[in-house]
């Protein structure tokens, strides 16, 4: 074609060449400029798929205007000739520079930098590019870099926008699909190479490989076939850059390792936040600063502050739901666990609960919550085998301290979780006293299925309702049925004897039971606060509530993140009259709540009780978020349904109160406990005949607790019924 006019371009030369079309340069006869020409072969003009690929590129690309990403002047039709008209570029492709050898920081990072701009601008207008790469990027003779080809791009519309001519021209849902795998394999993100759908995280992963390789001159996920590679790419972690380069910085790895994280919800979750990153550590040395991206200086002045830590909510990589108790299991008992070493202020469930999930750095964790440091980690259960990561986190300077990947049987499980404690210990130079170090090593069970069964059970038992306690009993029993000596499973079948008595079947069998499985708990010595809190609930069931307090603080005394533990001493509290103390713990109940939302019940009736409408007002929407977010982790909870509806109905929103409360009963049409609330939840929608007929039927499915029902401010309106007093008497 050299020599050849097309439309008003004079081919000039030939630029290169690839699989989907061939560049010239050209001069553009109209405006005087040379351009680049690249046309798509003759062998792809008649296929549909390659004619749609060659024209997502020119539109998608044409509307972007950053200066790090290659102009498009515009697609063209000469008869059969396809061809796309984009700026000349003078220099060479990032493929060809890395194969001199790795850029020197300075470099990296202004390189870096402009990619990264460049791909945050593509995302904010909906595009995906899912081909990045060295020969995708070019780097100019006047040092900037350029992105090219977007003929992988996914065009997403984005939620509330109109659709632009460009993404109505080409809709690229309808062009690729999930169960497709499109990129080139060195730098697909594990969703890719999955065939997912894709989304702007897919681009970070890529860009991380391309800034690794950068770093190093090496790629990070490398093999001799396809195979080989996606096989790396899905499960195993690259060498760290320092380790490649040592006059890297620890920040650049930990940069590198967050950006090529195989779970997207880990990974940099906005280009933005990527962009930022590397900035802060531009500006770093930048500043002389090059000590604080050392982690021997880290260490060195981590030791001089105080040490406290925040345990973040493991990530579950297995995706399975059913893994998600083990998960927050691992983490509470990892927490404890650490809580028994002396030298380390450890931080309650709840307070880190709000991070569970959310793509947040030490940084953030540590300026919010006023910790030293932070570990997290994720974990992936696949058979009998358990995977967990765990990164020890400076929260000044957000560098690693300590990390370890143990890739173990499930029954040593236990054995992780000490070695953890341990190498934290060690990480933060506190020495263990021998107390210490048996306490931690002290296992709750030798059986992992009977610790699996109790994780299991506890789960079920948060949700209190009749059928979930049922559950929660049987797998108790049969955790304890396994292992005979495991206290905190004869104590889990007490707790739930003991609630089932006092919601559902005021039966003594109940009772009997319960005080034997306290007496199993407590046989072989043990005098885990779990025991003390099964012994209290047999109490409360009793209706003995001073005896109750007496036992429960002197739990929570030992361990404040006790689940449930603030439920009951807040349940006591109201039931015995006593409001103010309940309001009084109220923070205190709420900081150390953790996964059990039932804490939040007892406050919300003593507010009521003592009259306190401002205050009950505000911490109503607290409340409804504590509910909200449950229930997105577990759907199916009856009962935080039928709470939420009640909130809902007192902040006048009918229409959702209605919805959650028939939620509810449809889990759950003939729980006494789903009865009583919806009798609440009536009552706050000024509906008494219905709150009458509701409050009926918990009556007769078991519920027949006078004190507390009569002492509810939601089911006040009832008060002077007849049929209401004669279920519910006032105490002679």
């Amino acid at each position: 074609m050299i020599g050849q006019t097309i439309s008003h371009y004079k081919i000039l030369s030939q630029l290169g060449k690839g699989g989907m079309g061939v560049v010239y340069e050209a001069e553009d006869t109209n405006l005087g400029r040379h351009v680049a020409l690249k046309f798509l072969p003759p062998s792809m003009a008649s296929d549909e798929a390659s004619l749609q690929r060659f024209q997502r590129e020119a539109r998608a690309a044409s509307a972007l205007n950053h200066p790090n990403i290659c102009t498009i002047h515009g697609i063209e039709q000469a008869g059969s000739e396809q061809f796309i008209a984009m700026e000349l570029l003078d220099g060479e492709s990032l493929a060809d520079r890395i194969r001199r050898g790795p850029f020197d920081l300075e470099s990296l990072l202004m390189f870096g930098l402009q990619i990264v701009d460049a791909l945050e601008s593509a995302n904010s207008h909906g595009i995906v590019h899912r081909d990045l790469k060295p020969a995708n990027i070019f780097i100019t003779s006047r040092g900037q870099a350029k992105i090219l080809d977007f003929g992988l791009a996914k065009i997403e519309r984005r939620e509330g926008a109109e659709p632009s001519a460009m993404v109505t021209a080409v809709r690229t849902d309808e062009l690729t699909s999930a169960g497709t795998a499109v990129g080139t394999v060195s730098y697909m993100s594990p969703e890719q190479a999955r065939g997912l759908v894709t989304d702007s995280r897919t681009d970070l992963f890529s860009f991380g490989t391309v800034l690794y390789q950068m770093a190093t001159g090496v790629l990070p996920f490398q093999g001799d076939t396809s195979a080989v590679i996606f096989e790396s790419i899905l499960n195993r972690d690259p060498q760290p850059v320092t380790q490649l380069n040592p006059s890297l910085p620890q920040e650049l790895q930990r940069i590198l390792a967050q950006a090529l994280e195989k779970d997207r919800e880990l990974r940099f979750q906005t280009a933005n936040d990527l962009k930022t990153a590397l900035k802060r550590l531009k500006r770093d040395l930048d500043s002389g600063g090059r000590a604080a991206a050392d982690s021997s200086g880290s260490r060195a002045t981590a030791a001089l502050r105080e040490h406290s830590i925040a345990v973040l909510y493991f990530e579950n990589l297995s995706g399975v739901k059913e893994d998600e108790y083990l998960r927050d299991g691992i983490t509470e008992d990892i927490t404890t666990e650490l809580s028994k070493i002396k030298g380390l202020k450890t931080f309650s469930r709840a307070m880190v609960l709000a991070y569970r999930g959310k793509p947040v750095t030490a940084g953030q964790v540590g300026k919010e919550l006023g910790v030293s440091y932070v570990l997290a980690g994720s974990l992936r259960r696949a058979g009998a085998r358990l995977r967990i990561n765990a990164q020890l986190l400076d929260a000044a300077t957000n560098f690693p301290l300590w990390s370890e990947r143990y890739d173990r049987e499930m029954k040593d499980v236990f054995e992780v979780q000490d070695e953890i404690a341990q190498k934290i210990a060690a990480a933060l130079r506190i020495t263990l006293s021998p107390q210490e170090q048996q306490a931690l090593s002290a296992k709750p069970t030798e059986n992992l299925q009977a610790y699996d069964l109790y994780l299991r059970g506890r789960n079920y038992a948060r949700r209190v309702g009749r059928q979930d306690l049922q559950v929660a009993l049987q797998m108790y029993e049969n955790a304890a049925a396994l292992d005979p000596e495991f206290a905190l499973a004869h104590a889990g079948v007490a707790n739930v004897c003991a609630q089932y008595y006092y919601h559902f079947e005021r039966q003594q069998q109940w009772i009997d039971r319960a005080i034997a499985a306290t007496q199993k708990a407590s046989a072989s010595g043990h005098d885990a606060p779990e025991i003390q809190l099964a012994e209290a609930w047999v109490t409360f069931a009793e209706g003995h509530y001073e005896e109750t307090i007496e036992k429960i603080k002197a739990a929570l005394s030992r361990n404040p993140d006790l689940d449930g533990g603030y439920y009951l001493l807040g349940r006591t509290y109201f039931s015995a009259g006593r409001y103010q103390d309940v309001v009084d713990m109220m923070e205190e109940a709420l900081a150390h709540s953790g996964e059990n939302y039932n804490t939040t019940i007892p406050i919300h009736n003593s507010l009521g009780a003592l009259g306190k409408k401002d205050a009950l007002a505000n911490y109503l929407h607290r409340e409804i978020a504590i509910y909200e977010a449950h229930l997105k982790k577990v759907p199916e909870d009856a009962r935080a349904r039928v709470l939420l509806a009640g909130d809902y109905a007192s902040l006048g929103r009918h229409d959702d109160a209605k919805r959650e409360a028939s939620m509810a009963m449809v889990l759950r049409p003939d729980d006494s406990m789903i009865l009583y609330n919806t009798a609440c939840v009536f009552c706050a929608m000024a509906n008494t005949d219905d709150a009458l007929i509701a409050i009926r039927k918990a009556w007769e499915s078991g519920y027949r607790d006078s004190t507390w029902t009569r002492q509810d401010p939601d089911l006040a309106p009832l008060h002077g019924n007849p049929e209401f007093e004669r279920l519910y008497p006032a105490a002679s």
